[in-house]
């Protein structure tokens, strides 16, 4: 049986650790600094078993003893958004938060595979893979899959179509400068550009690029965990399982689409070893320069964290 741990237990962290439970996917451990909160989450949801129909153990705990051992460990710890924020503004806290949670996972589960999901995701993937030492293959990101199912989620609610038959891949960095890739975003097999006019497609894409920001002004006190749960919930899957699918997700580029050592949202063929190998395309000129600016973004931001934890 996989061990799973889930590091932080607030809204992303639980949701994560229900779906996992739900799945079956291995023994779920979820971890937070509020003394008894994860217990109390972990018994609720265990609790829930007889009636869902799963036979998942659940554990919580405020230490990293209970997590040695683990195959994958999801990391959702850090403060979330809140309205006017930026993800940038996170970066000094959630770096720290990362940086210690990091080291800790590394300490106890010296052979897991890392998925990132705190905010600003790049750049706290590339806080992961370098305090952890890990190759960069079991050092992964999530946010190509969240930002692609909401692209997916617009798309069908454009055209009154079942989510099941929209295809999308959104490449690049977690935030404004994400890359949807219409080439590759089709219905029913069906190019998005021949289905929907060009001035309703650009408002699709500025609307996913906005998708976090818009729930955080409806919410006011917090932000998206439902789809991030179950977003990381599918690349764990896809790695426990061998799936080998097919995700976009933030890995460590060695020269793919012309960028190099920085981790970027790219499509990764997600596997028993984690990030498997990235599957380049062609893109359009105008797609390419937007990833070359998503990129540069990226590598600006994990400047200021250099600066900032003195690296």
């Amino acid at each position: 049986m996989a061990k799973i741990t889930v590091i932080g237990a607030g809204n992303v962290g639980a949701t994560t650790a229900q779906r996992l439970a739900e799945k079956e996917l291995g023994d779920v451990v979820l971890v937070d600094i509020v003394e008894d909160m994860p217990q109390g989450k972990a018994l609720d949801l265990m609790q829930s078993g007889p009636v869902y129909g799963y036979d998942t153990l659940i554990t919580g705990a405020n230490a990293y003893e209970p997590t040695a051992g683990s195959d994958v460990v999801v990391i959702t710890s850090g403060i979330p958004r809140k309205p006017g924020m930026s993800r940038d503004d996170l970066l000094k806290t959630n770096a720290g938060i990362v940086q210690s949670v990091t080291t800790q996972v590394a300490k106890h589960s010296p052979s897991a595979i890392l998925i990132v999901v705190s905010n600003p995701l790049d750049a706290m993937t590339y806080v992961a893979h370098k305090v952890s030492g890990f190759p960069a293959n079991r050092v992964l990101g999530m946010a190509g899959v969240l930002d692609s199912a909401r692209f997916r989620t617009f798309l069908a609610l454009e055209l009154g179509v079942s989510v099941e038959d929209v295809h999308a891949t959104v490449l690049g960095g977690h935030g404004d400068t994400m890359v949807p890739v219409l080439a590759c975003s089709t219905v029913a097999g069906i190019p998005v550009g021949q289905l929907i006019p060009k001035d309703r497609l650009d408002a699709i894409v500025q609307r996913t690029r906005d998708g976090g920001a818009e729930i955080v002004k409806l919410l006011k006190t917090g932000s998206a965990y439902y789809a991030p749960a179950a977003s990381a919930v599918e690349m764990v899957e896809s790695i426990l399982k061998d799936k080998k699918r097919i995700l976009p997700s933030a890995v460590l580029a060695n020269g793919e689409f012309g960028i190099k050592g920085l981790f970027v949202g790219l499509p990764t063929v997600l596997g028993r070893t984690g990030a498997e190998k990235i599957v380049e395309m062609k893109l359009t000129a105008e797609e390419q320069s937007a990833l070359d600016k998503s990129a540069a973004a990226v590598k600006e931001l994990c400047g200021v964290v250099d600066q900032l934890m003195g690296w």
